[in-house]
């Protein structure tokens, strides 16, 4: 498979990278800065931002599946994911493609808010608002969009090891527990749902 990762160089992303090369796929990096990536004959780098619909269509144009896991330390007043979902539904249209857009959102967006407990919400209502408040606005517009979007709300990320021992919850509902999942076991996830695709047009909680 051909991969596309938005968002490559660090965390998550990173991750994905490494992992997708391991199990043989085609990775197409994008970041502001590429550098950090090591070098691997099936890799791709791509100097970009994923809030430009150029760039993010020079990224995606032959790809099989889309990873998109950027993140910010910004907590105030940041736009960057749905600027992103602006970028990649207009780049995602232009060139027609039915590709899977599989999204790093996180546990507490949306609906899913009402499930998770009084220590999070605390977290989410005076550290998080602003961040949450943009990635509700992105999940919004790919859920309004006609791509194959896949929403991915992972619960607390770690450093931990890759376990492939966590838990997928495609229906929240009442008493799930959403704890921890490391970043390994959330890029675990990224690859393999890229090929299953059990949960396209879903939003789906991972924790352990």
């Amino acid at each position: 498979m051909n991969i596309t990762i938005i968002g490559a160089s660090a965390g998550v992303g990173l991750l994905s990278v490494t992992q997708a090369l391991a199990n043989g796929h085609h990775v197409t990096a994008m970041s502001t800065d590429t550098s950090v990536i090591p070098e691997h004959a099936a890799l791709t780098k791509i100097n970009g931002s994923g809030t430009s619909v150029e760039d993010v269509k020079r990224a995606v144009q032959d790809a099989d599946a889309v990873l998109v896991t950027i993140g910010t330390k910004k907590k105030k007043g940041t736009t960057l994911f749905s600027d992103m979902a602006k970028a990649v539904i207009a780049a995602m249209d232009q060139l027609k493609s039915k590709s899977p857009v599989l999204v790093i959102s996180g546990f507490g967006v949306g609906e899913s808010i009402k499930y998770t407990g009084f220590m999070m919400k605390m977290i989410i209502r005076f550290f998080l608002k602003d961040q949450y408040a943009d990635k509700e606005l992105m999940e919004k517009l790919f859920k309004e969009s006609q791509l194959s979007w896949e929403m991915v709300q992972p619960g607390m990320l770690t450093a931990g090891r890759l376990t492939k021992a966590y838990q997928v919850f495609p229906t929240a509902k009442k008493g799930m527990k959403i704890g921890k999942i490391s970043r390994a076991d959330l890029a675990h996830y990224m690859i393999s749902e890229s090929q299953d695709r059990k949960y396209i047009k879903r939003s789906v909680a991972l924790s352990y």
